[in-house]
């Protein structure tokens, strides 16, 4: 006889006290069955937890621009914020920002949840929206494996839809940077990428027990945003439920171990057996921006530079891409991206290196005034907005959740200070913002009646005691998006990672990469003539040492290029950032001993002289 599969549904935002979603939910879920597979609901509703919370305008604004900075369009539906701020605004993003920022919530929601997963021993558990982030809560914290709840999570299917659990916002204060899968069966996180209520994908590498599927819908109106529409899609039924129902059909598969068609058979390192572990390596390099005053020279020399030396070092050419000048937008940059980290699993080694321009960007903070400066790399369709740029905002969610063991090294040769080009000198590599963009970060001082910079407020004042620390992640001035850092996810006061590192005896935070950067956070990198040929000073330093010594770490490698430039006099320091083990770690593609006589023109093959 067929089990019966019991389907546990958790709703999302809004008030749903005196809404039918129940019986749409099981009539949706119905559909994609067969009519004689039983089926058994509860439903739970959190609402009443929420209810006699209120919050301002200010509260809910904040909100809005702490989840999404994108606007309010899909919020209000045209109906005007004021008059929609007690309604749906309260019980969207005020809600979910108030959550998240509340353990009083989270403790009651978690109770709850565990305490209705006891009750009704689930095999399946459906979690739309904030209710994905109430049972993420209530299911990865320590008080689940403590509960009576534990043994049914392990053998429940998880699955989540229209979720925020991805949103940086979520993800920096709610998950201590990085996101961790439930004991539980499997999770199945449904990603609609035109659903815009803060909903964000989730990329976990090397995870047997976690899939993402992709359910795109577009309806009209706003939202799309919709449960049952997520439900029914075509990829989650013929995905999840035909399988499940398969299941179902054979009671002792339907209950027995842990495993099944959503299941990869993995190695206790985290990826399958007798999977060597795999290079890739993406190399960007501009030098005909646009304006004829931003051109460089020597970027696309460095790209075939890097590569050279990666080929030397073990990297095959077909693990190696390139992108470079009008090819090089921020899109296609961003796209090369994905596939440099795509399926990234310990043991892995990723190089992603950039040669152009940098800059710094003054923008808008929760309220709505220029309140920090972000880092971003120039792309070639470089416009001042986020949409055309590359910053870690951009990035982080392509690298932030890696496996700790996967082994990614970003190599920045540009400089994001502002740039100048001196004449019978060498030329920087970074822009000066025009001067509306500048604006943002000045203010009128009337006692001198001179233009001075704001004071910007530190981004994170509890981030560390030390302040070298403070300064490598959120810069000199504490209130710096720097790249390459996931600064934005490291929310949370030190004392609340250490606590976690202490009760999880593991890392915690996001994944951080090793980080070479051509010169200080207020410094600027310099291009290099090698007689008529031009290099970025820093990379042909670099590139040159890398050939010329078989063993040396990270750290070592980074000093060894910093003495050089100041031997040869230029005004750079090179930096280095990553975690301490990774930094003092020897390099792992060291090439073999250059000959002592290279061919002409070799780049890299002989001391770099600053021409004039």
């Amino acid at each position: 006889m067929a089990q019966a599969i019991r389907v546990l549904g958790v709703h999302g935002l809004g008030d749903h006290r005196t809404s039918p979603w129940r019986a749409q939910w099981e009539a949706a879920v119905r559909s994609c069955f067969a009519a004689d597979v039983e089926l058994q609901f509860e439903f739970v509703t959190y609402d009443p937890i929420f209810e006699d919370v209120r919050l301002t305008f200010a509260d809910t604004m904040q909100a809005l621009w702490k989840l999404g900075r994108s606007g309010l369009g899909s919020l209000v539906g045209g109906r005007g914020v004021v008059s929609d701020i007690s309604d749906r605004l309260r019980w969207t993003a005020g809600y979910v920002v108030a959550w998240v920022e509340s353990e009083d919530f989270q403790a009651k929601t978690r109770k709850l949840m565990l305490d209705a997963v006891a009750g009704f021993k689930p095999d399946v558990i459906l979690a739309h929206s904030l209710g994905s982030l109430v049972t993420y809560n209530a299911f990865t914290h320590a008080e689940a494996g403590a509960s009576s709840a534990a043994p049914f999570l392990a053998k429940a299917h998880y699955v989540t839809l229209g979720s925020q659990i991805g949103n940086p916002f979520v993800v920096g204060n709610l998950t201590h940077g990085r996101i961790e899968v439930p004991k539980v069966r499997h999770w199945h996180h449904l990603y609609n990428k035109h659903d815009d209520v803060f909903t964000a994908p989730i990329r976990l590498q090397g995870v047997a027990n976690f899939s993402q599927l992709q359910t795109p819908f577009d309806l009209e109106g706003a939202g799309d945003h919709s449960a049952e529409r997520y439900l029914t899609h075509n990829v989650t039924v013929g995905s999840f439920w035909r399988p499940l129902g398969a299941r179902s059909a054979d009671s002792r598969a339907f209950g027995g171990p842990r495993g099944g068609p959503w299941q990869r058979p993995a190695s206790p390192q985290g990826r399958a057996k007798g999977r060597k572990d795999r290079k890739r390596a993406l190399l960007v390099g501009i030098n005909e921006y646009p304006r004829e005053a931003d051109r460089l020279s020597g970027c696309v020399n460095d790209v075939f530079t890097m590569s050279a030396v990666l080929q030397e070092c073990g990297f095959e050419p077909g693990e190696i891409r390139t992108c470079l000048d009008e090819r090089a937008t921020a899109a296609g940059i961003l796209e090369r991206l994905e596939w440099l980290l795509d399926d990234a699993q310990p043991g892995d080694q990723r190089v992603f290196y950039y040669s152009g321009h940098g800059a710094r960007v003054p923008e808008y903070g929760s309220n709505l005034e220029p309140d920090r400066l972000t880092e971003t790399l120039v792309p070639w369709d470089f416009d001042w907005t986020p949409e055309r740029s590359i910053s870690d905002e951009q990035i982080y969610a392509l690298y932030s959740q890696l496996p700790y063991d996967t082994q990614l090294m970003l190599i920045f040769d540009c400089c994001h200070a502002g740039s100048m080009h001196r004449q019978s000198g060498a030329r920087a590599r970074g822009i000066s913002p025009p001067d509306d963009i500048r604006h943002r970060q000045l203010k009128w001082d009337t006692k001198t009646q001179m233009w001075v910079d704001r004071d910007f407020v530190r981004l994170n004042p509890d981030f560390s005691t030390a302040k070298k620390a403070n300064a490598d992640f959120f810069g000199s001035n504490g209130a710096t998006v720097r790249i390459g850092r996931g600064s934005m996810l490291r929310q949370e006061h030190q004392s609340a990672y250490r606590k976690a590192r202490q009760t999880r005896k593991a890392p915690v935070g996001p994944y951080l990469p090793l980080i070479l950067e051509a010169c200080g956070e207020d410094e600027l990198s310099y291009e290099y003539r090698h007689g008529a040929t031009s290099y970025g000073a820093f990379t042909f330093c670099l590139a040159s040492i890398l050939r010329e010594q078989r063993s040396l770490t990270f750290s070592q490698l980074v000093n060894a290029t910093k003495a050089r430039l100041a031997e040869l006099q230029y005004s750079q320091t090179p930096q280095i950032l990553g975690p301490s083990a990774v930094v003092s770690a020897k390099v792992p593609f060291s090439a073999p001993p250059a000959p002592r006589q290279p061919p002409p023109g070799r780049p890299g093959g002989s001391t770099p002289r600053l021409s004039g």
